[in-house]
């Protein structure tokens, strides 16, 4: 079997490098409507919820406003992101789908201690951000994203369409738009921006792991700086990721 009817098996008979070649030249808002038509109701969207999020879910709540997004509450975001996801939330009557750890903080700190994401930040997005998204996928046939081409080298070889190992179709309906579009976007639509943005707060995830950028850096110049991890493992491939649990004993050592 070749590898294109491979994927075309995995994702419910689609002919995925057909629709790539078709979906690159649609809008966002055009690719969520062929993506809410064929697969709902088992499409989810998920958010950050930071600025860089706001016009995908201003598009969603135009185009298919009962589409479930996602949040993966850490129980390490700012205080600011939460009050933005509630603003937004409701100002466009977003479908918000709250998803948290299997693993409460208090159990977290009593079997690794303090520090968790500075000794094995792979381990800790594995176990506050990747398996409850997993746990929220499961069932489902198809999952939006909002990641850009622009945002870092593993998101620039992305496609529109992308089959996950799990069987799972991930959509990014963004993938094309540079941030230039993005801002401008948001100010012909007067969108809101996370109250952190004037603080140099470009990208914005879990509190540890997150710095204002400096003048001339990259937007995500400020997600765990210092070391060599630019994703928390959500748009990467997971089979990566199988083995990450397993480094738990020695972890809480």
């Amino acid at each position: 079997m070749t590898p294109g009817r491979d994927r075309t098996a995995a994702t419910l008979g689609l002919d995925v490098d057909h629709f790539n070649d078709r979906l690159d030249r649609w809008s966002p808002a055009e690719i969520l409507k062929w993506a809410w038509e064929t697969f709902e109701p088992k499409l989810v969207a998920s958010s950050s919820f930071q600025t860089q999020s706001v016009p995908l879910l201003h598009i969603i709540a135009r185009v298919c406003p009962e589409l479930p997004v996602i949040f993966v509450d850490t129980g390490f975001h700012f205080l600011e992101t939460l009050a933005f996801r509630d603003e937004l939330q409701a100002r466009y009557g977003l479908n918000i789908v709250v998803a948290r750890p299997a693993v409460r903080k208090s159990q977290l700190l009593t079997k690794y201690g303090g520090g968790l994401y500075r000794r094995d930040p792979d381990l800790c997005c594995y176990i506050n951000k990747i398996e409850p998204m997993q746990r929220m996928l499961s069932g489902m046939s198809a999952w939006v994203s909002g990641v850009r081409r622009d945002q870092t080298a593993h998101r620039g070889g992305l496609r529109v369409l992308e089959p996950q190992p799990t069987g799972l179709l991930k959509i990014h309906p963004m993938l094309n738009w540079t941030n230039r579009e993005v801002w401008e976007y948001i100010e012909r639509y007067r969108l809101p921006y996370h109250p952190l943005y004037p603080a140099g707060y470009l990208s914005v995830g879990c509190a540890p792991c997150t710095r204002p950028v400096s003048s001339g850096e990259e937007e995500r110049a400020g997600r765990w700086a210092g070391i060599a991890k630019t994703e928390c493992g959500l748009h990467e491939d997971w089979k990566d990721n199988v083995n990450v649990e397993g480094r738990n004993d020695q972890s809480a050592q």
